[in-house]
């Protein structure tokens, strides 16, 4: 019998998504995940990314030496576009990991989890759920917050304003987890489980700013862990059905051809080059650009993105599933503009003021020894990282390009250069690159192939790849110079 009397022939014209167990129409052709079956990411060809480990069999020795899961994940092999910079970023990670620390190894998945749940990251929530019990976690603290020791729930507060709002950690902040009696944190815990952190929080963004896939599993009949992508089923992603792209398809985007705007990035940047060797900006009219590109930012994502869905009605899309919600409190605080309209102004952090270099990296060095040294030489090697090509183009100095993708990341984060002209990223930075960029930083969980392909559309996937890695190194330091800032206020 059929439930609410609907017919056999009814039910005909209807498909089960075996992943999701959505009911799906067959009139309008969908075909069930088979773009996203092949390969490590959904946005690019899966040729381009096994050409590029045929090439490098370094990437396997990388894996062997520093991969904590034993094999070739989907992560390793997008990165792997980049082998110089793929090592630094396996060693840090492997530090953070696996090496002595001051925090147990079960502990360092747990937050790895907990981080990853900020953005609903169900691919990195699985791996490190494996890693976890493989390290001798206790299974039942997977049932949830309220089943693990009271010193990990207390760390709920630094993960959410990590992840969404670091500028508003303080120095009260850290008191509060260091002198909580019995459940206290001792410095050099906090500082490990800080980078662990904001390393999960980036890891995040590139996972869904680069379109990873589910991790195939030879124990599934059909080769794929039952994991969604991006909060979504890999049906709606191989169809483009998810809310954004219904909305993207409006004049915001439209088609530009894409040599030419290749050909006029090129112009834009031999023109900066010429106007800076000719003048330089006085530091008024520096401070009013950037002042000028913060509130910019406003208007980046929520005007284009979602124009056509109330703010209400986007909010319930974002429901949040229960696997991921039982890691995190608050599921629905989320990233708010530094520059947020009508509010009491928040103090722009002076980058010159505390600065990697200079502060952040010997706290962190003398707290949780040698991480310093390894996020150093990730952070340098990615801003540094260049083939001085652009898509067809050889010879080419792309610093400027890398300098103004990286502050601009820092710009929505209230981080200020002094010596930096942020004039340079309205005239580097197209719209629907900041779109892409803001999406990826601050709502990871938003991005779509659409985004993605909107931009930089004559550029190699390696390069877009490249501006994944930079937008997750510079997500990553801005939330490390507001963390560490607090942990230095505590100490003086």
């Amino acid at each position: 019998m059929n439930r609410g009397g609907s017919s056999p022939s009814a039910a005909a014209n209807y498909l089960l998504c075996t992943n999701c167990r959505k009911v799906l129409r067959k009139d309008k052709r969908i075909r069930v995940s088979q773009p996203l079956t092949r390969g490590p990411s959904a946005f690019i060809p899966e040729k381009e990314v096994v050409q590029a480990n045929t090439v490098v069999e370094r990437t396997n020795f990388l894996v062997e030496e520093y991969s904590t899961s034993g094999r070739l994940d989907n992560i390793t092999q997008v990165m792997s576009l980049h082998t110089q910079y793929l090592e630094s970023f396996l060693r840090s990670q492997f530090y953070m990991l696996r090496m002595d620390g001051p925090l147990p190894l079960p502990y360092r998945h747990y937050i790895a989890i907990m981080a990853a749940a900020r953005h609903q990251c169900s691919y990195l929530i699985n791996m490190h759920v494996d890693e976890f019990l493989k390290t001798g976690g206790i299974a039942e603290w997977l049932n949830g917050l309220e089943y693990v020791p009271q010193r990990l729930k207390n760390l709920n507060e630094i993960n959410k304003l990590l992840a969404h709002r670091p500028w508003l950690i303080t120095k009260e902040h850290i008191q509060k987890l260091v002198k909580t009696g019995e459940n206290n944190w001792s410095l050099p815990e906090l500082v490990h489980a800080v980078v662990l952190l904001a390393h999960y929080h980036a890891l995040a963004s590139f996972v869904f700013g680069s379109g990873i896939n589910p991790e195939r599993d030879p124990e599934i009949s059909n080769g794929f862990r039952l994991i969604s992508v991006n909060n979504f089923c890999v049906c709606d992603l191989a169809n483009d059905n998810n809310i954004e792209n219904a909305s993207l398809s409006g004049s915001n985007f439209g088609i530009v051809d894409s040599l030419s705007e290749l050909e006029a990035l090129m112009e834009r940047m031999k023109r900066l080059q010429e106007e800076r060797e000719d003048e330089e900006a006085t530091q008024e009219e520096m401070s009013t650009r950037f002042e000028k590109e913060k509130k910019e930012s406003l208007f980046v994502v929520s005007g284009d993105t979602f124009h056509s869905f109330p703010h209400s009605e986007f909010e319930d899309d974002m429901i949040i599933t229960s696997d991921v919600s039982r890691y995190i409190e608050d599921p629905g605080f989320g990233y708010e503009d530094f520059a947020r309209r009508g509010e009491e102004h928040l103090p722009t952090f002076r980058a010159q003021d505390y600065t990697w270099e200079n502060h952040g990296f010997s706290l962190v060095n003398r707290l949780y020894s040698d991480i310093g040294h390894l996020l150093d030489e990730k952070f340098r090697m990615v801003y540094n990282l260049t083939y001085n090509t652009m898509a067809t183009h050889e010879d080419v100095d792309t610093t400027m390009l890398r300098r103004a993708l990286f502050n601009y990341v820092h710009c929505m984060f209230g981080i200020r250069y002094d010596d930096y002209d942020y004039g340079e990223v309205n005239q580097l930075l197209e719209r629907s690159l900041k779109v892409y960029i803001k999406t990826v930083t601050c709502y990871p969980e938003r991005t779509t192939k659409r985004m993605y392909d909107s931009y930089w559309r004559q550029f190699k996937h390696s390069e877009k790849v490249h501006v994944n890695l930079l937008l997750m190194e510079a997500r990553m330091q801005a939330e490390l110079l507001y963390a560490l800032r607090a942990i230095t206020r505590h100490l003086t």
